[in-house]
């Protein structure tokens, strides 16, 4: 694996004033996430200069950094026909190649440089993601496909730079593969066994948990 880029965004106005076209209507979000060149500097709450605009249902330790299959743009071109889609476009600040929600497992541990990662969750795609692209399938898409990218913790600050090697250092579950935790949770009241091993699971965020707990 490899961080391919890295991207840092702060909250911007989107939108048509007044209009009535849902994928219109302004909207406030730190989504666009732009490449940035150099060292970065990798915290505990995520990267300097980051932002987010809805501090409800983003950031926070266990949503630190959002992590994003650089593998899954070439298909996101084919599929929207279009040449323009590429690291950031699904608002991550982490795009690493060789990997995806299939080879990536919760817990997993990953070292960049001298930083220390792990993943907490898979990323859940909402309607600011679907406004961004005005494709108002999206976020069925994306549960459908399961190209929803990840979080990370981080574990160890540090500086981390584009082109680095990332590599795996521990996987302490591999039975919770990225694209099953997401299945999973979405669909927790038919697979309510699973549902609950889930739920006992450390490395997952804390929200989830807490979710899984209380539904059980």
């Amino acid at each position: 694996m490899r961080l391919l880029s890295i991207q840092i965004g702060t909250p911007k106005v989107y939108g048509v004033p007044g209009s009535e076209d849902p994928m219109d209507r302004v909207f406030t979000s730190a989504i666009g996430k732009e490449p940035v060149g150099g060292r970065v500097w990798a915290a505990q709450l995520g990267l300097s200069g980051d932002a987010v605009a809805d501090r409800q249902h983003h950031g926070g330790a266990d949503q630190a950094l959002l992590a994003y299959s650089a593998d899954h743009y070439a298909r996101w071109r084919k599929d929207w026909l279009r040449e323009d889609v590429g690291p950031g476009a699904f608002g991550e600040n982490l795009t690493v190649t060789d990997t995806d929600e299939d080879s990536v497992c919760l817990g997993d541990r990953w070292q960049v440089g001298p930083v220390a990662f792990e993943v907490s969750k898979p990323r859940t795609p909402c309607n600011t993601l679907a406004r961004r692209h005005r494709r108002p399938d999206l976020v069925a898409t994306v549960f459908a496909n399961g190209r929803s990218g990840w979080y990370l913790r981080v574990r160890k600050e540090g500086w981390i730079e584009a082109g680095m090697p990332v590599t795996l250092t521990d996987r302490p579950y591999p039975q919770w593969p990225v694209r099953r935790v997401a299945q999973v949770m979405s669909e927790r009241q038919q697979r309510p066994d699973e549902a609950a091993l889930l739920a006992q699971c450390p490395a997952l965020a804390e929200d989830w948990r807490y979710r899984l707990s209380r539904e059980a």
